[in-house]
């Protein structure tokens, strides 16, 4: 559970050591923090961060595994050349990174990965760079995600994007002190 930054109430009992049903009063006491899962079930998912803060607010222990990691950029480009080009900028900063080739990896990687920005091509086969904003920006679980636009369409597209909820755009091709300016402001907004 180490990379988990999603977690369900059951695992929290286990990491605190206590009952389910204690999770559950904490959650509707508003003491910790959580959101609801659609559908009948209604089940609760916490975040890795808001159980943190819970726990050092009630001088619990945090375990090691939900100590945090470091900050994660997901990016997401169909030209391999420029994903691994990106990629190596931001590792020579320390930010942890995946790459996804397409639309489709990219929200199969966002759960498992859980980034703190998005680094998004508009331009992909298949779903491309509108349809993954839609999709992060519709789950409950990705809002805190931060999008950067990195993107040679023209300035009107690009400008859709943020329309569309992308938090900043990087035209291509981009200076890498640039790249990295707003990549560290948006980490900042998180």
């Amino acid at each position: 559970m180490a990379n988990k930054r999603i977690l369900t109430s059951g695992e929290v009992a286990r990491y605190c050591e206590v009952n389910f049903r204690t999770v559950l009063r904490w959650i509707e006491k508003g003491m910790l923090k959580s959101y609801r899962l659609p559908g009948p079930r209604k089940d609760n998912r916490i975040k890795v961060e808001d159980l943190v803060a819970f726990l050092k607010d009630n001088n619990m222990p945090v375990p090691d595994t939900l100590a945090p990691s470091l900050p994660r950029v997901l990016i997401v480009d169909d030209d391999s050349r420029m994903a691994r080009s990106i990629r190596r900028v931001l590792e020579e900063r320390d930010y942890e990174t995946e790459i996804a080739h397409g639309g489709f990896s990219a929200g199969a990687l966002m759960e498992k990965f859980m980034p703190t920005v998005v680094t998004l091509d508009l331009s992909m086969p298949g779903m491309d760079g509108i349809d993954v904003i839609k999709f992060i920006r519709s789950r409950p679980e990705f809002a805190h995600i931060k999008i950067l636009i990195i993107s040679a369409r023209p300035k009107e597209e690009l400008e859709a994007a943020i329309d569309a909820g992308a938090d900043d755009m990087l035209p291509k091709p981009f200076d890498n002190a640039v790249l990295l300016e707003k990549i560290d402001a948006l980490m900042k907004k998180v």
